[in-house]
């Protein structure tokens, strides 16, 4: 199965050249990847987007939240990914997409160690800070909207991080099958007196 995977990821990424992330210039020069997701405004200024760190995006104003309503990989509304940090391509805390989003950050992970090493040896450092990003940097037990890409990489690696599929848009299902995603779910019920009593 894991072939399979890797022959659908290879050729995904080649059908999204177009769709490739941006380098954005870093203090050093270097480039990186963001982590950001992409949703509605705050209407600030766009600053590009970086694989998975933290690009800042904004929206048409013909894009009425009011009348769009986004959807995650379960069917339902998209419920919000985290606010601190404050997540997504337009910083509204939701891993929304568009069109602007080269990197489709739809994926709401609980980012662990193991996964933000992953990221950074692969070229995506989520750890440093990028302050013209307002991108705080992210430590284990944070909620991030990575690319789908980034994701599935570290997944076919075996360093997948835990996914909010509530909070997951549901664009990923073009390049992540929902199977795969729900073997890393960490959704918690809005009513916690359905889960069971251990006696503690």
């Amino acid at each position: 199965r894991r072939a399979v995977v890797a022959g659908w990821l290879a050729a995904a990424v080649a059908g999204a050249a177009g769709r490739a992330e941006t380098p954005v210039r870093r203090a050093g020069g270097a480039g990186r990847a963001t982590a950001s997701a992409v949703g509605r405004p705050p209407r600030g200024p766009r600053l590009g987007s970086v694989g998975d760190t933290a690009s800042v995006g904004e929206r048409a104003p013909s894009d009425d939240p009011a009348t769009s309503v986004e959807r995650n990989v379960l069917g339902g509304p998209l419920q919000p990914c985290g606010t601190d940090p404050l997540t997504g391509f337009y910083r509204d805390g939701c891993c929304h997409t568009g069109p602007e989003d080269l990197g489709s950050h739809t994926i709401c992970a609980v980012v662990t160690a193991e996964f933000l090493d992953h990221q950074r040896r692969i070229g995506n450092d989520l750890i440093t800070p990028v302050a013209e990003l307002r991108f705080p940097g992210l430590v284990p037990g944070d909620r991030w909207c990575v690319t789908a890409r980034n994701w599935l990489r570290a997944h076919l690696d075996d360093a997948a991080a835990p996914v909010v599929l509530a909070s997951t848009h549901q664009a990923v299902l073009q390049l992540v099958p929902l199977a795969i995603l729900q073997q890393h779910a960490v959704d918690v019920p809005d009513d916690l007196t359905s889960l069971p009593d251990d006696g503690r």
